[in-house]
């Protein structure tokens, strides 16, 4: 984790933390260097480790309205049953009637801007509503995250 800090140093980033071990990456950067960061992080973690991942990119604020803006827990279901997507991109809305909500009962989703919430009663290891299906159906990327980690990102980037 710590060659993964010295690529977001070089590209410029402050602050750099990391949480877990899940490419979870915390810092701080100009608002002008956030909208290339993604690809330029891509483009390094490749060139150094041999690795193709996407990279996504979320602020403080934008995390603070993903958890605000949770349906599920909202609606009183379990947080260790809690998880999102979150997408590179907002999907289209033609791409959206693509998705059926019974492919994988009893979970459930709702898309919301760049944000894919998820029940999942079952687990993350059992469900059929993985990143490859939402990816391929919803035409962008996305990285998911269980709702413990989202909150712990959270209270670290407020630190």
């Amino acid at each position: 984790m710590t060659d993964l800090v010295q690529v977001f140093v070089e590209a410029g980033c402050a602050d750099v933390r990391t949480y877990i071990q899940s490419g979870n990456v915390i810092f701080k950067a100009s608002q002008s260097k956030l909208e290339k960061l993604p690809d330029l992080i891509a483009k390094r973690i490749l060139e150094r480790f041999g690795y193709k991942i996407p990279v996504v990119l979320r602020t403080a604020e934008q995390l603070g309205e993903t958890i605000q803006n949770n349906p599920f827990l909202k609606a009183g279901a379990a947080e260790e049953t809690l998880h999102v997507y979150f997408l590179k991109g907002a999907p289209d809305a033609r791409n959206l009637t693509a998705l059926d909500p019974a492919r994988s009962a009893p979970d459930a989703f709702l898309v919301r801007g760049r944000d894919i919430y998820l029940q999942l009663p079952n687990g993350m290891a059992r469900t059929k509503l993985s990143n490859a299906y939402f990816d391929s159906k919803l035409a962008t990327i996305s990285t998911a995250r269980n709702w413990r980690t989202v909150l712990k990102l959270f209270e670290l980037m407020q630190a």
